[in-house]
């Protein structure tokens, strides 16, 4: 990876991480989902220079707490899901769609770790006592992706084709 690679990356972690502690006051409100796939869609395989720098600094800003387990594996999910519908669609409906039902399916992906230090009970009861946040979390989503997907994906792919970052 070439110097100009690696800091557009830097950049690129900076501006998911910001914008995550922004908001963190928030309840499951996030613009994290909308940015890992417009991120994905521009970076394809790069994106995961990104979302590992962007959860080890999670970690060392929020503690590395068992909640930290989840990143290492729910921010890549969703790039891989991204790689795998392709470039099926710039429809910020179809992305606003997708991002609503990884929000909804958050909360049943955190427990993973709930199911295996608490068993059966102890990841029930954390998934279940986090519905209503992932039902906030898949609205803040779809709203979000619908208000900002096309204005990020315009941005973005003129920055691209002005040579301003590169893929």
């Amino acid at each position: 990876m070439k110097t100009k690679d690696l800091v557009i990356m830097a950049m690129l972690t900076g501006v998911i991480f910001a914008a995550q502690v922004a908001m963190a006051s928030l309840p499951n409100i996030e613009v994290v989902t909308l940015l890992v796939i417009l991120y994905t869609q521009l970076y394809r395989k790069k994106v995961f220079f990104i979302l590992y720098s962007f959860i080890v600094l999670e970690g060392l800003f929020y503690g590395f707490g068992l909640w930290w387990f989840n990143y290492l594996y729910i921010w890549p999910l969703l790039a891989l899901l991204v790689l795998l519908l392709g470039k099926t669609s710039h429809s910020p409906v179809f992305w606003s769609i997708v991002a609503g039902a990884y929000g909804l399916c958050f909360g049943m992906l955190c427990a993973i770790p709930y199911f295996i230090s608490g068993g059966i009970g102890g990841g029930l009861a954390y998934w279940i006592s986090g519905i209503p946040y992932d039902i906030l979390h898949c609205a803040g989503n779809t709203v979000l992706c619908l208000l900002l997907y096309r204005p990020l994906y315009q941005v973005m792919t003129q920055m691209l084709k002005a040579g301003i970052v590169r893929t």
